[in-house]
């Protein structure tokens, strides 16, 4: 799932694009996709657009009008850039947004759609879409310290958990915890004022990094690959690979269908966290499905 550092590349790409440029016609494949019926989607059209930002893990367009476009890409929704006026695919297309210099179009691959789409009037209606996180990227420490220590979860879970924290997923929580050393299931409340700077830092620097590394990365072409897993990524999806740190093998918790990777050296003084000893702990503080790990 495209979490923060993908989702600002999106934005990213998209406001040369279509920042200011009117939104001529939506051409929609899957009943699915969108979630509202007033106003219909059809007064979204020949509006301009005026404003492009995140909410989380969701892109928002800023419509003429006081309208906004409000996009969840869940588990396999992505954006593409093709010629003005291009055929919707007939598998995965979900719908097509034509501008005057081209078409972006919606996909997802898979069976399982999730991707979903919200046309609301008024800014009190994008209230709904706050889970109510802080923002990484611009919280002070007081603020974020504040945010970690509201509930006494695990490090991994608070990180995901969009109420606590907005943006960030199961892939760069994984790196983050890794460049701040801290074990995946330590308690909130267990750090030490030391350990929560350094997992405000750890933050900060790894969401800006992989921010400023995907936009070198993309160039000026749309970006075509966004995914929340990257080869340069240290731990995360890395299961049974080196540490780039110390160099022994990068190990997993895997509970339900989700996986946390980690280094047992780097982060958890050497000791192994063995899925089975850890499933009464987890079960009060992990999440039982991958939508709600990703915040949708």
């Amino acid at each position: 799932m495209p979490e923060l550092p993908e989702v600002a590349l999106y934005i990213h790409a998209l406001e040369p694009l279509i920042l200011g440029a009117p939104l001529e016609r939506v051409r929609m494949r899957s009943a699915s996709l969108l979630k509202t019926f007033d106003p219909p989607i059809e007064e979204a059209e020949g509006r301009r657009v005026t404003e492009l930002r995140n909410i989380g893990k969701r892109i928002l367009w800023g419509l003429e009008g006081d309208l906004f476009l409000v996009f969840h890409l869940m588990i396999a929704g992505r954006f593409r850039w093709r010629d003005p006026g291009v055929a919707l695919p007939k598998k995965r297309g979900h719908a097509a947004f034509d501008f005057p210099s081209g078409t972006l179009l919606l996909t997802e691959a898979g069976t399982q759609k999730r991707a979903s789409l919200h046309l609301v009037r008024g800014a009190a209606a994008l209230e709904g879409f706050d889970r109510g996180g802080i923002d990484p990227l611009a919280a002070e420490f007081s603020e974020f310290r504040r945010a970690i220590l509201q509930q006494n979860r695990t490090l991994k879970r608070a990180l995901t958990d969009q109420r606590i924290v907005a943006g960030i997923g199961n892939a760069h929580s994984d790196e983050i915890l890794f460049d701040a050393r801290l074990s995946p299931v330590r308690r909130t409340r267990q750090l030490s004022e030391e350990e929560l700077a350094r997992l405000y830092e750890a933050t900060r620097a790894s969401l800006a990094w992989w921010i400023d590394r995907l936009r070198e990365e993309g160039g000026k072409d749309f970006p075509e690959k966004v995914t929340a897993f990257h080869p340069a990524m240290k731990v995360h999806g890395k299961y049974g690979q080196p540490c780039p740190v110390c160099g022994s093998s990068i190990q997993r918790i895997v509970y339900a269908a989700n996986e946390t990777n980690y280094c047992a050296r780097c982060q958890t003084g050497g000791k192994l966290l063995r899925d089975r000893s850890l499933s009464r702990l987890l079960r009060d503080d992990w999440p039982e499905t991958l939508e709600e790990l990703e915040g949708a």
